[in-house]
This record gives structure tokens, sequence and C-alpha cells, in this order.
């Protein structure tokens, strides 16, 4: 799964789901953490977490908090309220789809 491009479509939805579960994140950590939750099967790559990232602060569902961290800057990414309720969006969103994929890919026919 590590070069399925399944996750892409999924990839905003993680991002916001890792942070509703903590106060905030920065990039790394947060690809470390997705690395760790799948025991190394999905790997987020900076050119696809970082654009996603930039895109959720400018649409308002990101702060961004920077702190100088061993004399280097490093970007903390935290949750807005609207990010908070567009989590719960999201992951119902995803909850249907996966609902929805499991009907068509698990029918259960009854011949009767």
């Amino acid at each position: 799964m590590a070069n399925s491009k399944l996750y892409k479509g999924s990839l905003v939805t993680i991002i916001l789901k890792l942070l509703n579960e903590s106060d905030k994140m920065y990039g790394y950590e947060i690809t470390q953490k997705v690395k760790a939750l799948t025991n190394g099967e999905l790997k987020i790559t900076e050119g696809a977490l970082y654009p996603a990232l930039h895109k959720l602060e400018a649409e308002g569902l990101l702060e961004v908090e920077v702190k100088k961290v061993d004399n280097r800057l490093r970007k903390y990414y935290k949750l807005t309220e609207k990010g908070n309720k567009e989590t719960v969006s999201k992951l119902e969103e995803l909850q249907e789809y996966i609902k929805t994929m499991q009907v068509l890919v698990n029918p259960k026919f009854s011949l009767k």
C-alpha cells in the first residue's frame, strides 16, 4: 500500500484526524505517526503532505505556530474551530464511503 494512490483522496482526512487527536503537530511528526500507526504500510511523502497542510491553512482549518527548536524554526499545525468541525464532517464522509465500498466489493447475493 505504500505506493498506492488510494490513500491520496483521504490525505486531508488523515491529517485532520491526527491533529484532532493531538494538540499540535509538525510535518515530520505527522508522517512518522502515520507510518507507525500503519506499521509502515502507509508512507506520506513531504511532496504530498506540505501542499495539503498549506491548503488547509489557507482554508482557515489550521493555524500555524512557529517555534525555535535546536536552533531551527519548526512549524506546528493546530486545528482551528472551523477545522474541528471539518474533521467531524470529513470522518463522517469517509465512513459512508467505506460502507459503500464494502457493499460493492463484498456483495452478498441471494438467489432465493
